[in-house]
């Protein structure tokens, strides 16, 4: 897809995650990540009928703690992570889908406790590809995740460069 054709995010987006029981949670736009990250308050892995899976608690909403939400979802793997102040961590990976706009795809994520960050949510590099542009002077340009999302026809993963 030619850049002149690609939808254009805000910095801050609108994010749903229905298969986590999340109908909206603001996330960053962070090209500087290549990882896509999600708030965690807790994590706890244990195996349900032979599958590897993990279970963490969650605060959906900016800058509270009063709404939890309890989510479980199949382990991908665990990746060493390093944030932007060089520390570097092992996290777990999830692969789920997500939903911006009126566009709905599967993006790997990792659990990290963000009680400390502004968003609970970053949106890396690796889960919009080379199939949005992000236009860092504005917000919330897909509106709110809509209820009856499209597969993204043209969303794919890129091969990124080691960093």
């Amino acid at each position: 897809m030619k850049p002149e054709q690609r939808p254009v995010l805000g910095w801050r987006e609108w994010v749903a995650l229905p298969e986590l029981g999340v109908s909206r949670i603001r996330c960053k736009v962070d090209t500087g990540a290549r990882t896509s990250a999600l708030h965690a308050f807790y994590v706890e892995e244990f195996t349900a009928q032979g599958v590897v899976m993990v279970r963490f608690g969650m605060h959906p909403v900016q800058d509270s703690t009063e709404q939890e939400v309890h989510c479980e979802a199949r382990i991908l793997e665990q990746r060493n992570v390093t944030d932007s102040g060089g520390h570097t961590e092992t996290r777990y990976v999830i692969k789920t889908p997500v939903i911006v706009g009126d566009a709905i795809w599967d993006a790997e994520i990792t659990l990290t406790n963000r009680d400390t960050m502004r968003y609970r949510m970053l949106l890396g590099r690796s889960a919009i590809a080379d199939n949005y542009l992000v236009d860092s002077a504005h917000s919330h340009l897909m509106g709110k995740p809509s209820k009856t999302p499209n597969q993204h026809p043209v969303l794919r993963p890129v091969q990124d460069e080691e960093e």
